[in-house]
């Protein structure tokens, strides 16, 4: 069972503001954290997470699971390789902010293009540095995610009783359906494939339009533009489509199968509008996979329950197991909900399961084309063990 949540009201007073503070952390318990703030001027509240991947910040900054929180980096070095267009998963942030041990350097690599505090400033992301990130790590992981806000004020004026407030105010993930927010507004085709050094992602060995390609219909309900990529170099033919596209309009478009994207926010309160469709389509058996998001969904589609977890899994090191053969993966996470693996229905069985704490990762439905992944085989920032995932769903369409 997790902690009791802390106390909302502080046990002393906060510590006095340093002169050269221009950025804070307030959590919704009282605390205050100075620090140097970076970035996009402004506050924004969301959920304190943290990520313990060393390379990838702007991958991960730009995840569209990322929605509502604030991402403590681990590793100390980021902001050293700068920012560049090719590694943004998106073409806008959904996340809030992040907090940093170390203020970002002057960045040294042939492919920066901008410092990451001045991509971050255009893109509306709010630093802080100068935390002690371990200790926060320590304070996620044993007391659970907290709700806080993050502010960036060149001035270093700061109204810390607005701020605890509006910390408090924050109704929390649980019953959030953020899926909404971040999904494409419309239809389109996608043919790019993965980035090649020199070449960008017009460089590709996937099947070009026109070739006998099985059509993948991509319901987008925050997904990595990577997923996709990956998709086009497996060999498929890819149409995404926004969250709250109905069963009759994918149908419609004819799919050989359907992929169901990784998100934000809780499934359950996704699903009010994406489980009538999946089980729509389960009915029909057309050959469905889903990452993070999509696993979920699917699961919950099955007749199975999710729940939020103490503190999430997020990083590229997290060793995962298959049931069949024993084979361990290394794999890259971002999820804050899991699939409860007690609730299981028949038919429904565990394909992975996590090596960090047990909890599910993966599963197939019987009888079926359809299976899920928790983790992220796309990787970005990652390993690619698990690219054969890709292979192996648009392998087996007709």
């Amino acid at each position: 069972m997790a902690p009791a949540s802390p106390p909302l009201a502080p046990k002393s007073a906060p510590a006095a503001q340093p002169s050269a503070a221009t950025g804070v952390l307030v959590l919704a318990d009282g605390t205050v954290l100075w620090g140097i703030g970076y970035g996009a001027a402004g506050a924004g509240v969301g959920e304190i997470c943290f990520n313990t991947a060393m390379t990838g910040y702007q991958e991960i900054l730009t995840d569209p699971s990322y929605a509502g929180q604030i991402i403590t980096f681990t590793f100390p070095h980021i902001g050293n390789v700068g920012a560049n267009p090719d590694d943004m998963e998106r073409e806008k942030r959904a996340a809030i902010g992040c907090i940093t041990r170390e203020l970002p350097t002057l960045p040294s690599n042939f492919r920066s293009v901008q410092t990451l505090p001045e991509w971050m400033a255009a893109q509306g992301l709010i630093g802080l540095a100068g935390i002690d990130t371990r200790a926060l790590t320590r304070r996620i992981r044993d007391g659970g995610a907290p709700t806080g806000v993050v502010a960036h004020s060149p001035d270093g004026k700061f109204d810390l009783d607005r701020l605890l407030l509006l910390a408090q105010g924050w109704p929390g993930l649980e019953g959030m359906d953020l899926a909404k927010t971040v999904t494409r507004e419309r239809q389109g085709a996608w043919d790019a494939g993965v980035w090649a050094l020199g070449k960008g992602y017009a460089a590709s060995d996937h099947k070009r339009a026109g070739d006998p390609a099985p059509h993948v219909v991509a319901v987008d309900y925050g997904a990595k533009d990577n997923i996709f990529r990956n998709l086009v170099k497996a060999g498929a033919r890819v149409t995404v489509v926004p969250a709250k596209t109905s069963l009759d309009e994918i149908v419609a478009l004819r799919p050989a199968g359907v992929f169901l994207s990784n998100g934000p926010g809780d499934p359950a309160a996704t699903g009010d509008y994406a489980v009538p469709v999946i089980k729509g389509l389960l009915e029909r058996n057309v050959p469905i996979f889903g990452i993070c998001l999509g696993h979920q969904l699917l699961a919950l589609a099955a007749g199975a329950k999710t729940v939020k977890m103490h503190q999430g899994h997020r990083g590229a090191n997290h060793p995962v197991q298959r049931a069949d053969d024993g084979i361990v993966e290394i794999t890259s996470m971002n999820h804050g909900f899991a699939v409860d693996t007690a609730t299981l229905p028949k038919g429904v069985v565990e394909t992975h399961k996590s090596l960090f704490d047990g909890s599910n990762c993966g599963i197939a439905i019987t009888g079926k084309n359809a299976f899920s992944v928790q983790y992220h085989p796309e990787a970005s920032p990652g390993p690619q063990d698990s690219f054969y995932l890709f292979e192996k769903f648009v392998g087996d369409l007709k």
